[in-house]
């Protein structure tokens, strides 16, 4: 099955694709990516960039079968950014929005989520996850490519790693 995560495309301005392959009667892997290179133009500043592309693999058990109904999940995640102009406060701190974070991002997490098959060939699915994420970052003076204020900052994060609510193309179920 394709799938895209119509939230997360939304929210992150990404394109993204997953595709979800059955391993046992209740058993998946699911391997997302998505790919952001837009600046934006617009606001005050006319600087905001939230270019980055990250990769998210996940091993499902879903609890009536496959593709269908209650799921957990276990994942990782690996991505590679440079933000700035975002307020994001859970991330890089109270006054993010006047700088820009250029650098990687690692961790796990657990999921849970619900697919609902609404025809032969589509199904939606909604799912929440949190975890861990090591960040590693330099953090630039202003939100362009200013001068280099902190370098080689390493960040420890716990809280909400993904988020989703999905249009899912079945292929062959």
């Amino acid at each position: 099955m394709y799938k895209t995560n119509l939230l997360y495309g939304a929210l992150a301005y990404a394109p993204n694709l997953a595709v979800e392959v059955g391993l046992g009667a209740h058993t998946t892997l699911d391997l997302s990516g998505s790919y952001n290179w837009f600046y934006l133009k617009g606001g005050k500043d006319n600087n905001k960039k939230l270019v980055h592309w990250i990769i998210q693999p996940e091993f499902r058990y879903f609890f009536k079968e496959r593709f269908n109904g209650h799921f957990v999940g276990l994942h990782a995640l690996y991505s590679e950014y440079n933000i700035g102009g975002y307020e994001l406060p859970m991330l890089f701190g109270d006054d993010s929005k006047y700088y820009r974070h250029q650098g990687n991002a690692y961790g796990v997490g657990f999921s849970y989520g619900y697919q609902l098959p609404v025809s032969k060939c589509f199904s939606l699915e909604f799912n929440v996850g949190a975890g861990y994420m090591q960040m590693q970052y330099d953090k630039y003076k202003g939100t362009t490519c200013g001068e280099i204020k902190d370098k080689n900052i390493v960040k420890h994060y716990f809280g909400p790693t993904k988020a989703g609510i999905s249009l899912i193309f079945l292929i062959n179920k």
